[in-house]
């Protein structure tokens, strides 16, 4: 990254205490580490997020997946490869209809899940943290929408079927076909030893002329299956994503809706011009949806809860023009913010940090809508920076029917909780039907790759000084945090350790 060197630095907590579940709503059932970000780097956010870490505000968290109730697992989408499902495409028709047409549909998307959960973080000495999840509305049917096509060879024998052979002439009455028959295959009168009557045929003769006439009709079949088959390609080829968002951008459209992309940055006069209407869209959004109490959706949770990131800015020669950090993607409809994505820009991905809306268009599926927005422009940004391919929904959780919605953004992984790779959900879910918590990757002999291996490098911030946790150590004699700098350390891993600075008082 270009400029001026940064680092991060943090405060962890540890978590070795269970807290509330928002999800299954056991008191005392959820466990997470977590630790408090003065400052953070967009690299250092990723490789973070790449082992199950994930912020709310500058609160980083970890579940502990073997422990909690409800084992929260990372989920990617391949943003290039995705293919809007039939869900999917009806929300986005719905919101092109709306657009074009100016009236709102009467009712939610028919089987559409509650809006996302929002939970308490109580780690030691934190005042309530909500849980960053998208609010996403998608099917309830949570197995892949798959749009059955016939092979070729299905497709063949369909129109063998179809089309007619000489024997399958297609009438009503058998006499008059008979009829026809007789007089196709009745030979011409020619001389023999009866002037009237045809001469003879070898039997091997009229074998021959029955194999080319099947082979004739073969030949016919296969002309006709090669033509369909054979049609411009763009008929076969799915609409892409971009199609159908596209559709809402008419002149003569009954509304004009429009996506703006903001810094969250008090000194920039663009966030800062929309930032009261973006205050009152949260208070009404958390009274309405989540029915919080005014005190819990003031200016104060929403600057703390959605404008306070840890994420520095950053620009890079082969980033995105905006560069990186956390942003506010403002859907403006006629004027006025009806929807704020907050999301963070990261070097290899799109992460979606939180959704809110303003409730009287909750009809619209601006949930999904806004996620189906934020995948294509994972994909815009992909032409400007090659790294930059995924988009980072959250967490997915199984074993809350509720959250599976998250799974029908195919292509998508999970992360391993143990070796941290990305394993595609199909391969994930049959073990999640099982267990709660499961280990993805199924090469026995596979490991974390950024284990922690010397501890002594970690780098830890003490009275202004930077130095190795070994020198710290020695500087403080008889130090009782080794423990707790092994489960920090064994947490970020070893690549991080060594970059991360971590806050010893």
């Amino acid at each position: 990254m270009a400029g001026n060197m940064s680092y991060t630095i943090v405060e962890y907590f540890g978590g070795d205490e269970g807290h509330r579940c928002g999800y299954c709503k056991n008191e005392k059932s959820n466990f997470s580490h977590g630790m408090w970000s003065h400052t953070m780097t967009v690299q250092d956010y990723q490789d973070l997020i790449d082992r199950g870490w994930r912020r709310s505000g500058k609160y980083v968290y970890k579940p502990t997946m073997d422990k909690t109730c409800c084992p929260q697992y990372a989920i990617r989408c391949h943003a290039l490869k995705f293919q809007p499902s039939k869900s999917h495409k009806k929300i986005l028709k719905k919101m092109n209809k709306f657009i074009s047409q100016g009236e709102l549909p009467k009712e939610p998307h028919e089987g559409e899940p509650m809006e996302s959960v929002s939970e308490e973080m109580g780690t030691q000495g934190l005042t309530k943290m909500c849980h960053s999840e998208i609010s996403c509305s998608t099917s309830t049917n949570f197995q892949k929408e798959v749009e059955v096509r016939p092979t070729i060879t299905e497709f063949r024998n369909q129109v063998t079927d179809i089309v007619p052979t000489s024997s399958e002439t297609v009438r009503k009455d058998p006499k008059p076909i008979q009829d026809e028959r007789a007089a196709a295959t009745a030979p011409k009168p020619g001389a023999g030893a009866d002037a009237n009557r045809p001469p003879c045929r070898k039997a091997k003769e009229l074998r021959k002329e029955r194999r080319l006439q099947k082979e004739q009709e073969r030949h016919n079949a296969d002309a006709v299956v090669s033509s369909l088959s054979h049609a411009p390609t763009q008929t076969n080829q799915p609409k892409p994503l971009e199609d159908f968002i596209s559709e809402s951008l008419m002149n003569n459209s009954a509304h004009r809706l429009e996506v703006r992309l903001v810094p969250v940055s008090f000194e920039d006069p663009q966030f800062m011009a929309s930032y009261q209407q973006s205050v009152v869209l949260f208070a009404r959004y958390q009274k309405a949806i989540h029915g919080d109490d005014p005190n819990e959706c003031s200016e104060t949770e929403f600057r703390r809860f959605l404008c306070d990131s840890p994420l520095e800015a950053e620009y890079s020669v082969d980033g995105p023009t905006m560069g990186y950090g956390s942003f506010h993607q403002q859907y403006w409809l006629d004027g006025q913010i009806v929807a704020v994505g907050v999301i963070d820009i990261l070097p290899t991905c799109v992460s979606s940090v939180y959704l809110f809306y303003h409730p009287d268009f909750a009809s619209l599926s601006l949930g999904s809508y806004s996620a189906l927005r934020e995948i294509a422009f994972t994909r815009q940004l992909q032409i400007q920076s090659s790294k930059l391919s995924y988009y980072y929904l959250g967490f997915y959780i199984h074993s809350c029917p509720k959250m599976r919605y998250k799974g029908q953004y195919r292509p998508s992984d999970l992360l391993c909780p143990e070796t941290f790779v990305w394993v595609p959900i199909e391969q994930c879910t049959p073990h999640l039907d099982n267990a709660r918590y499961a280990r993805f990757n199924q090469d026995p002999d596979a490991g974390d790759a950024c284990v922690l291996t010397d501890l002594g490098r970690a780098l830890v911030l003490y009275k202004r000084g930077l130095m190795p946790y070994a020198v710290y150590s020695r500087k403080r004699k008889g130090c009782s945090d080794e423990d707790e700098m092994q489960q920090y350390a064994s947490l970020v891993g070893q690549n991080c350790v060594e970059r991360i600075l971590l806050y010893r008082s």
